[in-house]
C-alpha cells in the first residue's frame, strides 16, 4: 500500500453538527439583538414625543401625546366609541378590506396570467391597463360613493381598485418569466396549454403574486379607510373623520395605531402562509 493512501486525511464529521449548532445560535443572538434594538428605538421615540409635548416645545394640541393616545384606546376598548364598540369597528373596516382584497387579488392574477400567456390579448388589452393605471385611484372613493353609497360596497369598490393593479403586474411579469424550457419539456410530453398554465406557469410565478400580497393588502386598508373617511356609517375611517371634526388629535392617532396592529396582524399571517408554502425556498438571514 503507497504511503499516499495511508496518509489521506479523514474528514472529522463531528464537527459538523457543532458548527450548524453555532451558527443557529449565533442568528438567534442576532435576532434578540435586532429585536431589543427595534424595542429601544420605539421606546426613546416615545419618551421623546410624550417629553416634547409635556415641555411644550411642540403643541399638545395639535401633536397630542403618547400617554393620551393610550389613554383614548383605553376608552374606546373600555367604554365603546360613539359609533357603537371599537371591535365593530375594527371588524367593518377589516370585512372592507379583507373582501376587497380577495376580489382584487382573484382579478389580478386571473388576467395577469392570462394575458402573460395570450399576447393577443395583452395587445389589446394592455393600453387600456396603463390608462387606468395612470388614474389617481384615490380620486376614485368619491365616485365610488355616488355610485355604491354610503355602505360597505363603496369602500370594497376602492380597495379592490388599489389591490388589482400591483397584483395584476406581479403575475403578468411572474408569467413572462416563466422558464421556457419548462414550457417546452411539457409540451413535449404533451401538456395541454390549460395543464402548460396550471401545473408550469402558476406554481412558476406564484413567488411574484405573493410578493404583491404583502403590499396589495395595506392598499386594500388603505381604500377602506379613505372610503369611509369621506363617507360611512362605521368604520375606523369614521372614527379618524369625527376625531379630526372634533380636533381629537389623540383620536386621530389612535385610530392610526389601531390600524398598524391590524396591518401588522395581516402581514404576519401572510408571511406565516408564505414560509410554509415555500418552505422549499432557502432563507436569507435573518432580521
Amino acid at each position: 500500500m503507497s504511503p499516499e493512501v495511508l496518509s489521506t486525511p479523514v474528514v472529522d464529521t463531528a464537527k459538523a453538527p457543532d458548527r450548524a449548532q453555532s451558527r443557529a445560535q449565533a442568528a438567534r443572538r442576532r435576532k434578540a439583538f435586532v429585536i431589543a434594538v427595534r424595542v429601544l428605538l420605539l421606546v426613546a421615540v416615545l419618551g421623546l414625543w410624550e417629553w416634547l409635548s409635556r415641555a411644550a416645545i411642540i403643541d399638545p394640541f395639535n401633536f397630542s401625546m403618547p400617554s393620551k393616545i393610550w389613554d383614548q384606546i383605553q376608552t374606546w376598548v373600555t367604554h365603546g366609541t360613539a359609533l357603537g364598540s371599537l371591535g365593530e369597528q375594527i371588524w367593518y373596516t377589516l370585512y372592507e378590506a379583507l373582501l376587497g382584497w380577495v376580489i382584487g387579488v382573484i382579478a389580478g392574477v386571473v388576467l395577469g396570467i392570462a394575458l402573460g400567456r395570450i399576447a393577443l390579448l395583452a395587445e389589446v388589452l394592455g393600453p387600456y391597463i396603463k390608462v387606468l393605471n395612470s388614474i389617481p385611484r384615490i380620486v376614485l372613493a368619491p365616485i365610488f360613493l355616488i355610485w355604491f353609497g354610503l355602505g360597505p360596497s363603496s369602500k370594497i369598490a376602492s380597495a379592490v381598485v388599489l389591490v388589482f393593479f400591483p397584483v395584476f403586474f406581479n403575475a403578468f411579469q411572474g408569467a413572462r418569466e416563466v422558464d421556457r424550457n419548462l414550457v417546452a419539456n411539457a409540451r413535449i410530453l404533451g401538456a395541454s396549454d390549460r395543464r402548460v398554465t396550471l401545473q408550469v406557469v402558476i406554481p412558476s410565478a406564484t413567488s411574484w403574486i405573493f410578493t404583491s400580497l404583502h403590499v396589495s393588502f395595506g392598499f386594500a386598508l388603505i381604500g377602506a379607510i379613505v372610503g369611509e373617511y369621506i363617507g360611512a356609517t362605521k368604520g375606523i375611517g369614521l372614527l379618524v373623520a369625527q376625531s379630526q371634526n372634533t380636533f381629537n388629535a389623540a383620536g386621530v392617532y389612535a385610530a392610526m395605531v389601531i390600524l398598524a396592529a391590524v396591518a401588522l396582524v395581516a402581514e404576519g399571517l401572510l408571511t406565516f402562509a408564505e414560509r410554509r408554502i415555500f418552505r422549499w425556498k432557502p432563507t436569507g438571514s435573518d432580521s
